[in-house]
């Protein structure tokens, strides 16, 4: 029997029918013709290439592996992406490229078990082959853009800055130390979006919105997805929350977005940390911390620090000639998220009913706070 015909009756037997029986079918089937691998990558490679014209990108497929199968098919579907990549013929932006390099990756070496092997191998496929279309990210803003987005200037001193300072935030063990550094962050963020629209009125940039999709991950993902849209709309972008598929739509300027990746990520950081050290306040205190703790704690600390970011973005002075430049830019977000989707839901946050949970969340966000303050020696 050829290599393709195995192949073939492997994914009769384990694609097309959800049993476990079918899928050991399947399995033993592939096991038992190592020479038909190549074929069985091969075929891989066009269920990714599927996945990506029906909106997925590197980060969203892996993201959901993991989510619905484990570190193992994560894997393995982060090997295959790179070796689809390889033949891919497209031009893909830097982001996609920057998702590219950050796979997991899994040496084929490695297999010490065939069977094993093949039926993670089909456990991936069968979830590849079932992906539904998202909403596709690389709309072009004119003629000839590159699909996967637009490619990314250089990373400008002002970012590397930010990105300093937060990475300070992030390591100090000092709650007002913390606040400080994050405030002088958003502060700068606020500054380089205001700089960056400035420059593009000048120039006469006719570039559109941008967006990208930012992982929500468990646990507690409804209180993350409340602290990244607060983040997003004090920088002038917009968020739409995914819960099945585990991340946000963020749509925004270029460097609006690269602003809320980061700052998002070290508010995450930052509020990890302070939750760690609340729980254990409240175990010295003879209390037992559970979910419901946690939860109120995540909610009450990504509604305090929506409204401190409001108010520090609020305080970047902007002068009266670049007022009608932010308003257009603030139109084009909107009818990219309308066009994007242009049906949405809300959603109510379930388990906000610890009163010590939300008293701790709010104090951790305000020594998080982000307003303009003198910095500390």
């Amino acid at each position: 029997m050829s290599t393709s015909a195995t192949v073939d009756r492997a994914f009769r037997s384990a694609l097309y029918d959800t049993g476990d029986d079918t899928l050991d079918t399947g399995a033993s089937l592939l096991a038992a013709d190592p020479a038909a691998d190549a074929e069985l990558a091969r075929r891989g490679e066009d269920l990714v290439a599927s996945a990506w014209q029906r909106g997925w990108q590197p980060a969203d497929v892996v993201r959901v592996v993991r989510r619905e199968l484990d570190e193992t098919h994560a894997r393995l579907a982060g090997s295959l992406i790179r070796a689809q990549a390889l033949r891919d013929g497209r031009v893909r932006g830097a982001r996609w490229q920057a998702q590219i390099a950050g796979l997991p990756t899994s040496e084929a070496a490695a297999r010490a078990d065939r069977f094993s092997y093949t039926t993670a191998v089909l456990e991936l496929y069968r979830l590849l082959l079932r992906l539904p279309a998202l909403e596709p990210l690389d709309e072009a803003a004119g003629a000839g853009e590159p699909p996967g987005g637009r490619e990314r200037k250089p990373e400008s001193r002002m970012l590397g800055r930010i990105r300093a300072l937060l990475a300070k935030a992030e390591a100090t063990g000092f709650p007002e130390e913390a606040e400080a550094l994050s405030a002088k962050a958003q502060e700068l963020m606020a500054r380089h979006s205001v700089d960056e629209a400035l420059l593009a009125a000048r120039a006469a940039v006719t570039e559109g919105p941008d967006a990208a999709r930012i992982g929500v991950d468990p646990p507690y993902e409804q209180a993350k997805a409340v602290l990244l849209d607060a983040v997003a709309a004090a920088n002038h972008c917009r968020a739409v929350w995914n819960e099945a598929f585990g991340f946000s739509t963020v749509v925004g300027f270029a460097s609006d977005l690269e602003a809320v990746e980061l700052l998002y990520t070290s508010l995450l950081v930052q509020a990890t940390g302070a939750m760690t050290r609340a729980e254990a306040a409240q175990r010295a205190g003879g209390r037992k911390r559970t979910k419901t703790f946690r939860q109120s704690f995540l909610a009450a600390y990504a509604h305090r620090v929506g409204v401190r970011l409001a108010a520090a973005a609020a305080e970047v002075p902007v002068g009266e000639d670049l007022l009608p430049v932010l308003a257009s830019r603030e139109v084009a977000v909107g009818e990219r998220m309308d066009r994007l989707f242009p049906e949405t839901t809300t959603t109510r946050l379930r388990g906000v009913s610890d009163a010590a949970g939300w008293e701790e969340g709010s104090r951790a966000a305000d020594a998080a706070q982000v307003r303009g303050r003198k910095r500390l020696p």
